[in-house]
């Protein structure tokens, strides 16, 4: 099962994790939880997130889609919000189940680094001085790319 939303609201987590793990054969689940976090100079008041409905959330299908081609993974879930965002807000959760934690793991890592190079979301810094698009970071991309040279892993 892939279950994908693009939501204003806020998530549970509680409710997502059972929802990953409500099947007897996977004996792992993992989750990441992203939160708006201070930018360098402490000047961040929000964030404003837009993207694109529709090719949202065909791409994040398409990311979810890929992970499971790559590892024997049961359940994932991807939520992530868009709107305004205060500080220490949840941003995105990704869960992944799996009969075993490496794929489990694999998998939620890939997840989590197309989500920050392929997924088609605009976030806008808004600061005590001003505001900002956020651009595409190199480290971010680099870690994208080592999965194009990976094969399926056990």
């Amino acid at each position: 099962m892939i279950d994908i939303a693009v939501q204003t609201h806020d998530f549970d987590m509680a409710a997502l994790y059972q929802k990953l793990s409500r099947r007897a054969a996977h004996g792992a689940v993992v989750t990441f939880t992203g939160l708006v976090r201070e930018v360098a100079g402490g000047d961040l008041t929000h964030l404003s997130l837009e993207h694109y409905p529709g090719m949202t959330e065909q791409a994040l299908q398409d990311i979810a889609e890929q992970a499971k081609a790559r590892w024997p993974v049961g359940e994932i879930i991807i939520v992530h919000r868009v709107g305004t965002l205060a500080l220490n807000e949840q941003i995105v959760f990704v869960g992944v189940s799996s009969a075993h934690r490496k794929q489990a793991f694999a998998a939620a890592e890939f997840l989590m680094d197309y989500l920050k190079t392929r997924a088609p979301f605009w976030k806008k810094e808004h600061t005590t001085t001003g505001e900002r698009w956020v651009e595409a970071k190199k480290s971010d991309e680099a870690a994208a790319s080592r999965w194009q040279q990976r094969e399926v892993e056990p």
